[in-house]
């Protein structure tokens, strides 16, 4: 920056980017654009009617006029950039080409937990961007930056590129402003944040995890939107959240491309870790645009607990 400029009192998410990320300057336009399509989003979650659209997305799930409309926000906004090459959607069947000659490929999930709309519950968007075209055969340690959104009693926006993660708030005037900087996550926890509970009779190592986490008196906190509450672990410093296999989603619940990889890069980047039980999130391969992972997440002790108590 010019010597002449002085440090903003508000950090901006554009001066944290060109000042602080050391990344290409396509890269901060493009997670900008993405930035913009969140605030209409979060405009769109306090003003539109939340009725079911009609229709299923490609997990077979109910879409609600708010994924849809999500969704053709996030269309409009990587169209606009002119710096993606292709799309893929968790509400779409197929990678979506857009420029061949951009220089990047983006993975989202435009709303998740949208079932707790109607509940008022805080919903969530998680991005991912690659290098290039192709995302098969890729892993999430590939992704050269990670973003999420969280819609709640205020909109926040965290990402990394690869040299920490940070948080902005949106603010009255429509401007994401540095909140927290370098997030860290420590390596014990004192939270747990349990999906797939339903599963615990039946899948003996699971209940075995429950029953421990009882035992040492953690504290429980679960919303049923993965975004919520793998975001309440960055705001406490600490905690786990797990959805393993079960009798209903014997590979898992979660999405490795939309939803597990991008939001296991942002806590690796702060010092966490994530797993399938076996293997680092990051390290597993992309066969298919929506396969499944099990998925245990957050602080890096709690996690190898959690997996050696599952393999039991």
């Amino acid at each position: 920056m010019d010597s002449n400029c002085k440090v903003p009192e508000r950090v901006s998410l554009n001066y944290h980017l060109f000042n602080k990320a050391s990344i290409p300057h396509n890269l901060r336009h493009l997670i900008l654009d993405l930035s913009r399509a969140a605030k209409y989003i979060s405009y769109a979650i306090q003003t539109s009617e939340a009725g079911l659209s009609g229709g299923t997305n490609e997990s077979g799930e109910e879409q609600l006029k708010l994924d849809v409309l999500s969704n053709t926000i996030f269309e409009q906004h990587l169209c606009e950039s002119d710096l993606v090459c292709c799309y893929s959607s968790e509400e779409q069947k197929e990678i979506v080409a857009i420029t061949d000659d951009a220089p990047y490929s983006v993975v989202f999930d435009p709303l998740d937990g949208s079932s707790l709309v109607d509940a008022n519950f805080a919903l969530g968007s998680i991005i991912g961007i690659f290098e290039g075209k192709d995302v098969i055969g890729k892993t999430s340690r590939d992704l050269v930056s990670a973003i999420y959104i969280l819609y709640g009693p205020r909109t926040t926006l965290v990402y990394s590129s690869g040299s920490g993660v940070h948080e902005f708030l949106l603010n009255d005037v429509g401007e994401f402003i540095l909140y927290r900087e370098n997030i860290g996550i420590a390596d014990d926890a004192k939270n747990y944040s349990p999906g797939n509970v339903r599963d615990i009779l039946e899948y003996k190592p699971y209940r075995k995890v429950l029953e421990d986490w009882f035992e040492r008196k953690m504290t429980i906190r679960y919303s049923g939107c993965m975004t919520a509450d793998v975001s309440h672990i960055f705001s406490k410093g600490q905690g786990v959240f797990t959805y393993p296999t079960g009798s209903k989603y014997p590979e898992g619940k979660l999405r490795l491309v939309f939803e597990c990889g991008p939001l296991s890069y942002l806590m690796e980047q702060a010092g966490g870790a994530s797993s399938d039980g076996t293997k680092a999130i990051l390290d597993i391969e992309i066969t298919d645009l929506h396969q499944r992972t099990p998925i245990i997440i957050g602080s890096r002790n709690e996690v190898e607990r959690v997996c050696s108590l599952l393999n039991k």
